[in-house]
């Protein structure tokens, strides 16, 4: 039994698609074991580092930003972060900044690691789903950002197996993020400045719930009839 599996599995992988998808699963299993084992950082150093960086500290941000997103670590964790160590505005610019290169980089694995294996093998209801997701404009990627159905990082890999074009996927990531990265930088900022909060830097915060309400419910009638097409 574990013979033939074995045996099924190795000519399963002499497929190219298939060897590429099964890479993306494990990269996506070393990220999630890497985010749970991995030390934590001395927190209590960054300001020092940021401090010597100096000019350098914004790009740097960005870069480490997209870094711990691709792996798969919360993009809240990181607005948060960057708001305590550069303010509401700065944290959350660079928290943006850092969510626009994840996305692009996830979308490139996952377009380049998974899309022939899925484009292969969906049928039916999934082939219906994944055409809806070959369609979708800025507002349906802002919609599928805002649905709590997975890290930013993972939604970042899944796209690219979709037949999403980059163009309103990266737009729309964005867009999606802006409430958040205000809001959480803004709490960052209050834990390390306490009576320091700019109250309008945080303003598209407060419209998050509403946005997220009226997206979500106009996502679902449009996925339902989507699917509901013969």
């Amino acid at each position: 039994m574990i013979a033939r599996l074995g045996a099924g599995l190795r000519d399963g992988l002499r497929d190219p698609k298939v060897a590429r998808f099964a890479l993306l699963l494990v990269l996506l299993c070393v990220c999630g074991l890497a985010v749970l084992l991995l030390p934590q950082p001395d927190l209590a150093a960054a300001p020092r580092i940021v401090d010597r960086l100096g000019l350098l500290a914004p790009p740097a941000a960005v870069l480490l930003g997209a870094l711990m997103m691709i792996v798969l670590i919360p993009r809240t964790l990181v607005s948060v972060a960057w708001g305590a160590l550069f303010g509401t505005v700065g944290g959350a610019s660079y928290a943006l900044a850092a969510a626009l290169l994840a996305a692009a980089l996830g979308f490139a694995v996952g377009r380049l690691l998974g899309r022939d294996f899925v484009a292969d093998r969906v049928r039916g209801r999934l082939a219906r789903l994944d055409g809806w997701f070959g369609r979708q404009s800025v507002f349906g990627v802002v919609t599928v950002r805002l649905l709590p159905v997975g890290g930013f990082g993972l939604i970042s890999y899944g796209y690219g197996t979709t037949g999403a074009r980059l163009r309103p996927y990266l737009i729309g990531s964005v867009l999606a993020s802006v409430p958040s990265a205000f809001g959480y930088a803004a709490v960052g900022a209050a834990v390390a400045s306490p009576g320091d909060i700019n109250w309008f830097a945080i303003a598209p915060a407060g419209l998050g719930l509403i946005a997220t309400t009226i997206i979500v419910t106009r996502w679902r009638r449009a996925s339902n009839r989507t699917l509901a097409t013969p």
